[in-house]
């Protein structure tokens, strides 16, 4: 019988993309995926430290799969694995820690352990790299479900952001070649997925250390245009990009491209310029404004996202109400809202002003609510109109969802033959659970 893996992934859709090229090397190994919950033999966690929250769940997920299969065999990887692999291992139950480098050799090392049965019990074992080493690139896609696939274009950052470990997780900013972008972009294309989510550390970097030397041989609107080229693609939707590297010859691309959905997630963290110059962010709130301003003025529907982060060290009350109000009147459409958690080795753990902790929760609680209600206001500007929907693969309580272009959640009543096919609807009422209604425009499938 063929042995058998289960992988289990901690924050973002980079992380989920590299658990799909990992768990693809296993495959090639002839072992058997399963889901998390099931007995394996080997159970793989793809970790994250952009929170202290990740950090602490991964002794309970650890926990999870010795409550499966108590012999199994369990390995750490990813951006913790390389920030902390010594705590990592010494966390009851773990026999395997790989950092940033390491993690796609997973099959190598497991196969040299488990083939000297005395290597591979008692203290876990730590490869792990000095970070300057991970300088060069390993490509990769995550397919979650059959709609949609969160394909890597780049990894690593160059930016001293104050608050962030990630360069000390993931090295130099790095890119992937445009020939196999192009490639994988193919390769989901003939898989009959019909939405592609283009994720990276910093992916407006694109072209940037390509192969780990800095030559530029392509930006990232070279990527765009490219990408907008390829057959059998439907949907592509740039997951994350720095408003400094989000340029206006980008965003009328956007506006009148084949492919590209308008929907930008910008990242902010705060709408005070004192608190972005002690974050060393790249730019300053007024450039923000123009961003936005560019993305409504082509495309007046556009969804636009947006990350900020509360309870910074040097946050005063009248800070916070800078940042409340600058995203009140900002045309926006939702907030990811992060609190503040201190990480070792940034700069910002020893800044003074710390906010107390009860201080961020009330913060974040406060710009959790502004979120509900932009989002709910950029839905009712949606009503009535026109969009195109792609319908998702999960029957949830009775009903199945799909995302229009724009990024608005709809629901109707459970139907599989919607599974994974675009359509025309009219959007025409907001449920109480704050997603759409609608109506079909024709009963023609769109693909």
């Amino acid at each position: 019988m063929n042995k058998k893996v289960a992988f289990y992934t901690l924050g973002c859709k980079l992380n989920f993309s590299e658990t799909s090229t990992i768990a693809r090397s296993f495959e090639k190994e002839d072992f058997e995926r399963v889901d998390f919950s099931e007995r394996a033999d080997v159970y793989v966690i793809n970790t994250c430290s952009v929170t202290e929250n990740a950090d602490k769940r991964f002794k309970t997920i650890v926990k999870q799969a010795q409550k499966a299969n108590p012999e199994a065999f369990v390995a750490a990887v990813g951006c913790y694995a390389q920030l902390k692999p010594e705590e990592l291992a010494a966390v009851d139950g773990v026999d395997l820690v790989l950092g940033a480098t390491e993690k796609f050799k997973i099959t190598d090392y497991l196969n040299d352990l488990l083939s000297h049965p005395e290597r591979s019990r008692g203290e876990a074992k730590i490869h792990s790299c000095e970070i300057e080493e991970a300088d060069f690139y390993v490509g990769s896609y995550a397919i979650g479900d059959r709609t949609r696939a969160f394909l890597k274009v780049q990894d690593g950052c160059d930016y001293k952001c104050t608050y962030c470990t990630i360069p000390l997780a993931r090295g130099i900013s790095r890119s992937d070649s445009l020939e196999n972008v192009l490639h994988n972009a193919r390769e989901i294309a003939a898989q009959d997925i019909k939405e592609i989510v283009l994720t990276g550390v910093n992916i407006g970097d694109y072209g940037k250390g390509e192969f780990g030397n800095k030559r530029h041989e392509h930006t990232f609107f070279d990527l765009v245009k490219a990408l907008d080229r390829i057959e059998g693609i439907h949907r592509l939707r740039i997951s994350s990009i720095e408003p400094n590297l989000l340029k206006n010859e980008t965003i009328d691309f956007v506006a009148q491209s084949n492919s590209f959905v308008p929907h930008f997630h910008v990242p902010l963290q705060s709408g005070s310029d004192t608190i972005l110059r002690l974050m060393r962010r790249r730019y300053l709130s007024n450039l923000y404004v123009d961003r936005v301003n560019r993305i409504k003025k082509a495309m007046p529907h556009a969804c636009i996202g947006v990350d900020v982060i509360v309870g910074f060290p040097g946050e005063t009350d009248e800070h916070f109400l800078e940042t409340y109000h600058f995203l009140n009147e900002l045309d926006i459409s939702y907030l990811h809202v992060f609190t503040y958690s201190e990480r070792d080795n940034t700069l910002a753990v020893d800044m003074e002003g710390v906010v107390p902790k009860n201080v961020r929760n009330k913060r974040s609680k406060m710009l959790r609510g502004l979120s509900a209600k932009k989002r709910r206001a950029f839905y009712e500007s949606q009503l009535g109109t026109t969009r195109t929907v792609l319908f998702e693969g999960e029957n949830k309580m009775g009903y199945i969802h799909g995302f229009t272009e724009n990024y608005v959640k709809v629901k109707a009543p459970w139907n599989p033959e919607l599974v994974n096919t675009l359509h025309q609807v009219e959007l025409t009422e907001i449920d109480e659970d704050g997603l759409v209604r609608f109506e079909f425009v024709t009963d023609t499938i769109l693909a």
